[in-house]
């Protein structure tokens, strides 16, 4: 009877951590903190820090999957956090951006395997370095005003990038910083952006198959430190001025730039 207990117990624990040890599993949790922090400072870069984190010692399978939970909570609470009201405000304020993502999303998602990932991850990886390293620089292009056709041209250009590779963030946020959005609006807006593309995410996976028996406990248990670390980043990011997390941003964007460059490199 203690046998058959133990066994039991076992496997329920061998579920709950999908097989990692627990040395393991601890550094997956730290790293999801960190991730939601940054996220909460900044807005975004949740997935860049998940992947590059959890794929150093994870297989990139399970790391994948343990970053889609979180990533559809994170960006709900982020969307919502000044209410529904707000919510609604910024989506019919960048309706042209999300338009313009959501119609490029759904075209190049079905020309995948006709354009070579590697290659648009290049080139947007370049001019994401570039563009911030010039602000990081002094060298700020501002654009005044709201155009629409560069709107529709950076949310296109975010769904294209998007449907390829799963990536959308750095475009986002390049056209935020050039149009120097305040900074609540910014975390609110991207939040709406990321949580439409997350939730494709979750579907997606779960037909894929990425998401199953083994790997949906780890993606759940990744939730509590993803929601504790986006609190402690809000707790931040209310304590920074405009200015200051300007400066952040563009930090973390850079960083996001040369890491597309890193993945078009070793595609």
């Amino acid at each position: 009877m203690h046998s058959v207990f133990s066994d039991d117990t076992h496997s329920k624990m061998d579920m709950f951590f999908s097989g990692l040890s627990p040395e393991l599993f601890a550094l997956a949790l730290f790293v999801t903190l960190v991730a939601g922090t940054v996220k909460g400072m900044v807005g975004f870069a949740m997935p860049m820090v998940m992947i590059s984190g959890l794929s150093s010692f994870l297989s990139p399978e399970l790391a994948l999957a343990g970053l889609i939970l979180p990533t559809v909570a994170t960006n709900a609470l982020q969307a919502f956090r000044q209410g529904p009201s707000e919510a609604l405000a910024s989506i019919r304020a960048y309706k042209v951006f999300l338009m313009a993502m959501a119609g490029l999303l759904l075209v190049s998602a079905q020309l995948v395997s006709l354009v070579p990932s590697h290659v648009l991850l290049l080139a947007i990886g370049l001019a994401v370095s570039l563009f911030t390293a010039m602000q990081l620089m002094g060298v700020s292009p501002r654009f005044t005003g709201a155009s629409k056709p560069l709107e529709a041209l950076f949310g296109g250009v975010a769904g294209a990038l998007g449907g390829v590779s799963g990536i959308w963030g750095p475009p986002t946020v390049m056209y935020l910083n050039a149009r120097d959005v305040a900074k609540q609006e910014a975390l609110r807006i991207q939040g709406v952006i990321y949580g439409v593309g997350a939730i494709i995410l979750l579907i997606s996976h779960l037909g894929s198959g990425v998401l199953n028996a083994r790997t949906l406990p780890f993606s759940a248990a990744m939730l509590v430190p993803s929601v504790l670390g986006l609190w402690l980043g809000f707790k931040l990011h209310d304590r920074i001025d405009q200015k200051g997390f300007r400066r952040l941003t563009q930090i973390v964007l850079f960083l996001a730039g040369l890491n597309l460059l890193r993945r078009g490199l070793m595609g």
